[in-house]
């Protein structure tokens, strides 16, 4: 499961654990380094936006089998070089070679490298689209979002020793740029797409 904290937006990548129904109290809870990493005060009650990830499991392909049936070794004729007449040799045609003259080679042009767009003081100006625990799923997602003309960059993280890829869009300048953007994500069927720092 994703827990994310709806109030400062940190998450976390953990299980949860459903109360007893006889019990007041919230219907789920997190542990305390849970809610240490989610910036929450322990036993607190808190907003938490929870989504459930599903594990795949992809087929492994078996590698071909070693080639076992090479042709028979034959016999190489072996005989002494001399390297002093073969230095020799090629000094000597070199010298008689007339050396071609190469016109200077055109001075190369500095390229300058492409300015990432300006977050216009945004705190958060990218945009979440998913969390993945393989990562073909996250590539899948970024070649759908680059077919609608949405550029998007998969990150490969660790949390708790285990490997996944988030899907962002960004980063955005302005308000308005960041809201057209969300609203686009959106209309691609991610509708819990949110506002990330990176």
């Amino acid at each position: 499961m994703i827990i994310r904290n709806s109030d400062n937006g940190k998450f976390v990548i953990g299980a949860l654990f459903r109360r007893e129904r006889d019990n007041p109290g919230p219907a789920l809870q997190v542990s305390s380094d849970a809610a240490d990493a989610l910036g929450m005060l322990a036993g607190a009650p808190a907003n938490l936006s929870v989504t459930a990830l599903r594990r795949e499991e992809l087929p492994v392909e078996t590698p071909p089998e070693a080639t076992t049936d090479f042709d028979e070794p034959t016999d190489i004729a072996a005989s002494s070089l001399d390297p002093i007449a073969g230095a020799a040799a090629a000094i000597d045609a070199a010298e008689t070679t007339a050396p071609a003259t190469a016109a200077p080679a055109p001075a190369a042009t500095p390229v300058a490298p492409t300015p990432r767009p300006a977050t216009g003081g945004l705190a958060k100006p990218y945009i979440q689209i998913g969390i993945f625990s393989v990562e073909a799923n996250a590539n899948r997602t970024a070649d759908m979002m680059r077919a609608n003309g949405i550029v998007p960059t998969v990150l490969e993280q660790k949390s708790q020793g285990r490997t996944f890829w988030r899907v962002i869009v960004g980063p955005t300048a302005t308000e308005a740029e960041r809201a057209e953007l969300l609203a686009k994500v959106k209309g691609q069927g991610f509708a819990d797409a949110y506002f990330v720092t990176n």
